[in-house]
């Protein structure tokens, strides 16, 4: 389990709310409105049903709370500790039709971001015994991008940039519109404060060392083979942050971070990692289980 600093609520509350807001329509949740008591309280369990790092806790929290401050979640497992399929999350309580009307929602938050976790663990694991750290990319759901992230910290990954406005990363489109890498790391510089880090993307030996002749703070190895890799890391020698990019997975990353790179980027981790399949459960009867569409 990774130290998670929680994202704070005022981050947390309008994305809920507004996920919220979409699910419940213009009638609310019509269908648990008209079949369950308003009086009838209930008391389901949040289940792993396959092995992972758990993520988005409070944001589920948030969820329940919306629809009724009523409900309350005891939590069994901490936020980015590990669950074995089979295993409690959290126990809900509180009235069953507010139950019913949050359960999606929350479930929504918690098995993507559960999720993302899960998958940036997985190369966490896969480099562990090397220096490189896993980041993520601005490859995110719009709106989403602060909660991805934070799923790739619950993982233990680190992040890369948040938005275009906190660092410069040079690519090859703008290299081509500059005309070449010296010019654009040069205009780069003049036009940003001295806070500001400065890193180029680079896909060939050539490239890396005209980046290198500018100063970077950073070199993006887009691609490489691993021997080009092994070279580039050698020729940076320590003057510049290194990040390998490209066709990384659990299999590949050892490799990847055998050649000394500092970081491994990783796009498919907040685009494409599968949800960790999460249930709400009666605890009194595991074979009710409930998926709702």
């Amino acid at each position: 389990m990774t130290s998670l600093a929680p994202l704070p609520q005022i981050i947390m509350e309008p994305i809920v709310r507004s996920a919220l807001m979409e699910d419940l329509g213009r009638a609310g949740d019509i269908t648990s409105d008209a079949i369950i008591p308003a009086d009838r309280k209930a008391t389901f369990a949040l289940n792993a049903r396959q092995a992972g790092v758990v993520a988005g806790l409070d944001l589920v929290m948030f969820a329940f709370l919306l629809v009724d401050p009523g409900i309350s979640m005891q939590l069994r497992c901490p936020e980015g500790g590990k669950v074995s399929a089979g295993e409690t999350i959290a126990i809900v309580n509180g009235p069953a039709r507010s139950l019913l009307t949050a359960e999606r929602t929350a479930l929504n938050f918690l098995c993507k971001l559960s999720g993302i976790a899960t998958a940036t663990a997985s190369l966490v694991n896969a480099v562990r015994g090397h220096n490189a750290k896993i980041v993520c990319t601005r490859k995110t759901t719009p709106g989403l991008r602060v909660l991805e992230k934070y799923a790739v910290r619950a993982g233990g990954g680190a992040n890369h940039r948040f938005a275009l406005d906190d660092a410069v990363l040079i690519k090859d489109n703008h290299i081509a519109i500059a005309g070449d890498i010296r010019t654009a790391i040069e205009r780069a510089r003049r036009a940003v404060g001295h806070m500001i880090k400065i890193e180029v993307e680079v896909d060939t030996l050539d490239q890396l060392e005209m980046a290198l002749q500018a100063s970077v703070d950073a070199v993006l190895l887009d691609n490489m083979s691993l021997e080009d890799l092994g070279q580039a890391v050698a020729m940076v020698g320590g003057r510049a942050l290194t990040e390998a990019s490209g066709r990384v997975t659990p299999k590949t990353a050892p490799a990847i971070a055998a050649t000394g790179v500092d970081l491994i980027s990783a796009g498919w981790l907040t685009h494409s990692a599968p949800i960790l399949d999460i249930g709400l459960d009666m605890p009194a009867d595991r074979n009710c289980s409930r998926h709702l569409n």
